[in-house]
């Protein structure tokens, strides 16, 4: 193996090594990104969140002038509870040209490779920067990116390209859909289940509820704004878990539920939330007032993700495909960070080593041929930088 990939590989056994399932700090992984950088001669900054338990970090190599090159990434992974793993999913295991492990796709792959590859742009005297912004919580809502948003505005010189690194098998993506994940209370009122008269059923109302969020969707896929590079080419809806009530003969008092709709770019995703809660206000809650004054619903949007948008043509995609070796840009499926950089004005693309099938499921691992194709374009980044 080509020395390169070799510490690209060794710099990935050592970030999955730690276990930052999103419940988890990640200080221990952070610390050591930090030490690394300091060792390479590069100073961090951490943005901590507010108990301290978690950070961002980022790094600046060369002149923080404008016109450098972000590369941006989670450090958090999902849970590996409940799957069946073949090999300790915190320990790399290399078999068939691929690693295995969790993370290696998603996406601490991108991350060693970018490490891998500081030295490099150490020694390349660049004449434009890299910047390196690490998050945490991107699995739970983009929670670190928002926080980090700020200082990426006032610190980090304007750049001409954001690479969020999740895994697209080296395509470029230039779009992806946005996300809205909210959480519905229904406060009902408990009484025996042979007197219905004498409670209010907060489990009926939720399946109400939930029968309109299928009417929105049915809406959005038939009358709704299509985008046809995506599949499927509308907004979709989704209600996940659900719960409430306690036993079958006792009318519930409380039930809860989440639900999220991905939206094109071109859909008015506040339009939405705005018919649904004019449903709540003007339909639910009334009723619900006048049966008994402590019953009600309320709705908040715990997670927000914001489209990307495809910019064609733009210079920093067309500086992404030089660097990734494409001729072509593509779309995901997913959600990444990508939409937050774009929100404040910092060109973006997503470009990482390995395939989202791979993620979020046991036995997740990233093809060596990845990492080397990502090894790749961090030289030709270097290349571009230092002219």
């Amino acid at each position: 193996m080509a020395g390169q990939a070799q510490n690209s590989k060794n710099m990935l056994e050592r970030l999955v090594g730690y276990d930052t399932t999103s419940r988890l700090s990640n200080l221990e992984l952070i610390r050591f990104i930090e030490a690394y950088l300091q060792d390479c001669g590069v100073a961090s900054t951490l943005q901590f969140n507010a108990e301290g338990t978690k950070a961002n970090l980022v790094a600046t190599i060369g002149p923080n002038v404008p016109g450098g090159v972000v590369l941006s990434g989670h450090t958090d992974v999902v849970p590996v509870d409940g799957q069946d793993w073949a090999s300790d999913p915190f320990t790399v295991s290399e078999k068939d040209g691929k690693l295995y492990g969790r993370g290696t796709a998603d996406m601490k792959g991108f991350i060693a490779c970018a490490l891998a590859a500081v030295p490099m742009f150490q020694a390349a005297n660049l004449k434009r920067p890299v910047h390196l912004a690490f998050t945490y919580d991107e699995e739970v809502g983009c929670l670190g990116i928002q926080s980090l948003l700020p200082l990426l505005k006032d610190t980090v010189a304007a750049p001409r390209l954001v690479v969020v690194g999740e895994p697209t098998s080296m395509q470029v993506a230039n779009a992806h859909k946005g996300q809205h994940v909210s959480k519905t209370r229904i406060w009902g009122r408990e009484a025996h289940s042979s007197r219905p008269e004498d409670g209010v059923n907060a489990v009926a109302i939720a399946a109400e509820l939930i029968t309109f969020v299928t009417a929105l969707a049915t809406k959005a896929r038939m009358d709704g704004p299509k985008d046809e590079m995506f599949d499927p080419p509308y907004t979709s809806f989704n209600v996940g878990p659900i719960k409430g009530g306690s036993a079958f003969n006792i009318i519930p008092n409380y039930c809860e539920f989440d639900w999220e709709f991905r939206a094109v770019p071109t859909a008015d995703p506040e339009a939405i939330l705005v018919e649904y809660n004019d449903f709540l206000d003007d339909v639910i809650n009334p009723h619900l007032q006048a049966t008994s004054p402590e019953c009600r619903v309320e709705n908040t949007v715990w997670a927000y993700l914001p489209p990307l948008k495809a910019e064609p043509g733009a210079d920093a995609e067309t500086l992404a495909l030089m660097l990734a070796g494409r001729n072509d840009t593509t779309v995901v499926a997913f959600g990444t960070e990508a939409g937050h950089l774009q929100s404040i004005d910092f060109p973006t693309v997503v470009c990482g080593p390995g395939d989202i099938a791979q993620a979020h499921k046991p036995d997740e691992f990233i093809a060596l041929s990845q990492l080397e194709a990502c090894d790749g374009f961090m030289k030709r980044l270097a290349d571009a930088l230092k002219s």
